[in-house]
């Protein structure tokens, strides 16, 4: 009797015969290359070093496409966007020590966003392992301690027969929901040890299903189907589940109202009749979501941006679908279900009842008209107007990346990102510098069409060197660099709080000649061209850089009192 885990793959007489004599020249590189070619990558970010010699030798010897930044935080970046626009884990290859824990900012943004990273770095020989002092270069007595609290899992490789199996683990671990960033670090000498271990050609890494418990979506169910004042909550979970459109089978099955987080932008039409967008920084929003007798949050942990910084305080029962188990209740008591929300929304199509409600559109209306006169009556059309044109510029199907600048954060809250995973920002961590790596990641994974970049003069300064970069690939990205001199929100913060601020004032580049000098083509932009200028470049091939000088304001908080 033979049961299915009896069952092998068998080789063929050919690849037996390529076992038994692999090609001479290969070393332990040769394995990581492989394996990552053999679990379906096409592409990988990063930057080489002493150490990591051996995996970027390799590279040379595989189909491999290689896209190096300049500095590795920046290739962090480029690998979230990457993850983030493929569902595929994104390799980065870094080496020991300064360029491992220069990617550490950018890791920590892939874990927040719950990008699929798969950093792979090089250690000091296998003898350094263990936290004895030799003196190596680059040595640190616990590499992965550094990396530990951030990522998802570490795979510590001490033998180049370990390679394979390590990085496949880590690339399942990488695209096991939630998703996340993964750390791999394996010795120098492994690397560069010639390797008499065969060619690797296949590797299998189906990341796990998180499906939700059947007893808990049966009462989720019964609570939506039977509820007065349904609404939801769709955060970043939904957009990454590819699960927006049976969001919107659920809202429109019963008639719920849908806010969309700041990282879950594009889960819901912006102009559908149940929406009421991203104003989650408004309380007219958190009035009404407090006030549903039953929410449910679906891929969201309710963090602090997207309850209104803890001022929510829902007065229903709460429904919260997360494939983040440490998220899960975290904030807010709920019937908690641990799921992938893909997985979870589909249950609920299968077992809710359907239920109408007229006036939801109307309510939603209401909703809308309120946040709307709030804005107008702080005078604030040039920012709205700066938003206004950039979409009229960029195409529909266009992603847009956004850095921690004053114009991003009003287009957490304002901006139509027209479709699913088109927008991202780096709100997960908060750091600066992500824009324009992260907008040259998506453009490596899909050169068709433009991308678009935002960022202030000090976000822009984080990751001015990647210019180079954009021109040596030719990427097609336009990089909109919004320059009031200085870091805008944190002199409106120190000025709201202490009357003046203090080590906010920059001196800049004149952003044009700089980019020009990179053989990047630049232009200076007014709020009057910004939509012909930023059309022009999108239209242009490869990258470019468009300047707005602007000294833009926030509105007004309604979490202050």
């Amino acid at each position: 009797m033979t049961h299915d885990h009896d069952l092998v793959l068998r080789p063929t007489a050919a690849q037996t015969e390529a076992a038994l004599d692999p090609p001479p020249g290969r070393n332990g590189g040769d394995l990581v290359v492989e394996t990552l070619a053999g679990l379906g990558a096409t592409t990988v970010f990063g930057l080489p070093g002493q150490h990591a010699l051996g995996m970027f030798d390799a590279l040379r010897r595989s189909a491999l496409r290689y896209i190096g930044l300049r500095v590795e935080n920046n290739a962090g970046f480029a690998a979230d966007a990457y993850g983030r626009i493929t569902g595929e884990a994104a390799p980065l290859l870094l080496s020991t020590g300064p360029g491992a824990l220069t990617s550490l900012a950018a890791l920590q943004e892939a874990a927040a966003a719950s990008a699929p990273v798969l950093a792979i770095s090089s250690q000091v020989p296998t003898a350094g392992l263990g936290g004895g002092r030799h003196g190596y270069l680059h040595e640190l007595p616990d590499q992965s301690a550094s990396f530990r609290g951030i990522v998802k899992s570490v795979h510590t490789v001490r033998t180049q027969s370990q390679i394979p199996s390590a990085i496949t683990e880590a690339w399942k671990s990488a695209l096991t929901a939630p998703h996340g960033p993964v750390w791999v670090e394996i010795p120098q000498d492994v690397l560069l040890a010639e390797t008499p271990i065969p060619v690797v050609t296949v590797g299998d890494a189906f990341p796990e299903e998180l499906p939700p418990r059947p007893e808990l979506t049966a009462v989720a169910a019964h609570l939506l189907s039977t509820a007065e004042r349904p609404a939801i909550i769709a955060g970043g979970g939904v957009v990454r589940a590819d699960a927006s459109g049976k969001l919107r089978q659920l809202a429109e099955l019963i008639d719920a109202p849908v806010v969309t987080t700041f990282g879950g932008k594009g889960a819901f039409p912006w102009n559908h009749p149940l929406s009421l967008r991203s104003w989650l920084e408004d309380r007219h929003t958190t009035d009404f979501l407090e006030d549903a007798d039953v929410l449910l949050v679906v891929g969201s942990g309710l963090g602090e941006l997207s309850s209104n910084y803890h001022t929510f305080k829902p007065r229903g029962r709460v429904v919260q679908i997360e494939a983040d188990l440490g998220k899960l209740e975290s904030n807010h008591p709920a019937l908690g279900i641990h799921a992938d929300a893909r997985l979870a929304l589909q249950a609920l199509l299968e077992t809710v009842t359907e239920r109408h409600d007229d006036s939801a559109p109307g309510r939603v209306r209401e909703v809308l008209a309120r946040v709307s006169e709030r804005i107008a009556a702080q005078e604030l059309t040039l920012e709205q107007d700066l938003l206004a044109s950039v979409r009229a510029a960029l195409p529909a199907d266009s992603p847009s990346f956004w850095d921690m600048t004053i114009l991003s954060y009003w287009a957490w809250s304002a901006f139509d990102p027209k479709s699913s995973n088109t927008m991202h920002s780096a709100q997960g961590a908060g750091g600066l510098g992500y824009g324009f790596p992260a907008a040259l990641g998506a453009a490596a994974a899909d050169p068709t069409r433009p991308v678009l970049a935002v960022s202030g003069d000090g976000g822009a300064l984080y990751s001015i060197a990647e210019l180079a970069t954009a021109r040596q690939y030719d990427l097609p990205v336009t990089w909109l660099i919004v320059d009031d001199g200085g870091y805008g929100i944190l002199r409106e913060y120190m000025t709201d709080a202490f009357g003046q601020a203090t080590a906010t004032e920059l001196t800049r580049p004149d952003y044009v000649a700089l980019a020009e000098s990179f053989g990047v083509p630049g232009v200076r932009t007014s709020p009057e061209t910004l939509e012909a200028d930023l059309a022009k470049a999108f239209a242009a091939p490869g990258p470019s850089v468009v300047v707005l000088p602007a000294l833009l304001r926030m509105f007004a908080p309604t979490h202050l009192g």
